[in-house]
């Protein structure tokens, strides 16, 4: 079989798959499935473009992880083709552990995180691959050598942000992502095994950390966005407290795997891993809209809101909300016949946080004219970069739309 394939994407154009062991491992059933999981969940609530998924977001840094080599190699950065090609799997392999509505998941029915995750399903495509996934692996858990190649993967300046921030612009038309990757990605360089930017890159470098800061609050942060996630895990958490009451649920044996068992890490073995990696956005958008019609109250009526777009009216501020203020809305839920231990279902507050940038533990490093390495925070004359590092927090209260 010939697996010289190109891809047409339309952020990039031609994407190519630079070898065998590429092409196998994005047409493996567990990177496949990432076709079937939204890469921004609910966001298409209020976005309605933003219908992109994960396979589209990891073949895309794939893409520009292939650029950020030829860039390096260019400048005489010694990169083997083996490196380069465990590069290629790493980025390729860096959202596999995403569920379905990933965050929400966490959040509700199972207690790991995707990159815990990412890594379990790791190690398992490792085995199947005899072995060729070791050096990605170290690469992506940060055991490698030769440091700077985990930056590309993870870091302030990796593939993965390049990608999702031009990407999600691109499908939500918020034109503040687009970010110019192209100079952001010649203008890199590598000193003292340490990933750095060339001097003359220094604005576009703070052209993207002003477009993440704007995405966050206007995209990833929207406050719809943070009522339909939060929704979305109500729904969960009451799905599985039926579950353990003995209520028999519909869904996918996959979903009522998770719903009606416990699975955090003590717990989590080759069944769940199983499981886990057939489930994806069919199996909760299935089983919320049969739930709709359930004779619980309360899970019918969180299913609904969702599923008809009658999303909880949500307030944001600086401040926390005191629990006077919650215990007001608590009692207007009462006063429509909700029983009083159910209200917190309707009635909830939390809090979202977001720092543009992080300088303390992988911060971006601007290479000077002079060879001296400054901290972008330092090296930065047009912008604040020290105060765009410090976490901006919002409070958030959601509560039923009252009629």
């Amino acid at each position: 079989m010939n697996k010289h394939k190109i891809i047409n994407d339309p952020v990039y154009g031609f994407i190519s798959i630079p070898s065998e062991l590429i092409y196998d491992l994005i047409d493996h059933p567990w990177v496949q499935r990432l076709r079937r999981i939204s890469q921004l969940g609910l966001t298409s609530l209020v976005y309605p473009g933003a219908l992109h998924t994960r396979f589209h977001h990891v073949l895309g840094a794939m893409h520009l992880m292939q650029k950020a080599v030829e860039a390096l190699r260019g400048k005489s950065i010694q990169i083997s083709d083996h490196e380069a090609e465990s590069l290629y799997a790493a980025i390729l392999l860096h959202d596999i552990g995403h569920g379905p509505y990933s965050h929400a998941l966490e959040h509700s029915i199972i207690g790991l995180h995707h990159e815990q995750l990412s890594i379990e399903m790791m190690q398992r495509l490792n085995q199947q691959f005899e072995g060729k996934l070791e050096s990605a692996i170290q690469i992506f858990e940060d055991k490698y050598p030769r440091k700077f190649l985990h930056s590309l993967i993870s870091g302030q300046l990796d593939m993965d942000r390049l990608d999702y921030l031009r990407r999600d612009s691109f499908y939500t038309g918020v034109s503040e992502g687009m970010v110019g990757f192209d100079r952001i990605l010649h203008m890199i360089d590598v000193r003292n095994d340490e990933l750095v930017v060339e001097e003359k890159g220094i604005y576009s470098i703070e052209k993207f950390i002003i477009a993440r800061r704007l995405m966050y609050w206007q995209v990833y942060l929207h406050k719809t966005v943070i009522a339909a996630e939060s929704l979305l895990i109500h729904i969960l958490r009451r799905a599985k407290q039926l579950a353990v009451s003995g209520e028999k649920l519909f869904g996918t044996d996959t979903l009522l795997y998770f719903v009606e068992n416990t699975i955090n890490m003590e717990t989590f073995n080759e069944e769940a891993l199983e499981k886990f990696c057939l489930m994806d956005d069919f199996d909760l958008l299935a089983s919320i809209k049969v739930w709709a019609e359930h004779a619980d109250q309360v899970l019918s009526s969180l299913c609904k809101s969702l599923v008809y777009r009658r999303l909880p009216q949500i307030e944001l501020r600086k401040n926390a909300y005191t629990d006077i203020e919650i215990a007001d809305r608590v009692k207007q839920m009462q006063a429509t016949g909700i029983k009083e231990e159910d209200c917190n279902y309707f009635v909830y507050s939390g809090q979202v946080a977001n720092s543009a940038y992080t300088s303390e533990e992988s911060g971006i490093k601007i290479l000077l004219k002079n060879g001296n390495i400054l901290d972008l925070a330092d090296a930065s004359d047009q912008y604040n970069i020290s105060a765009l590092s410090q976490p901006v927090v919002k409070y958030f209260l959601c509560y039923p739309k009252l009629r």
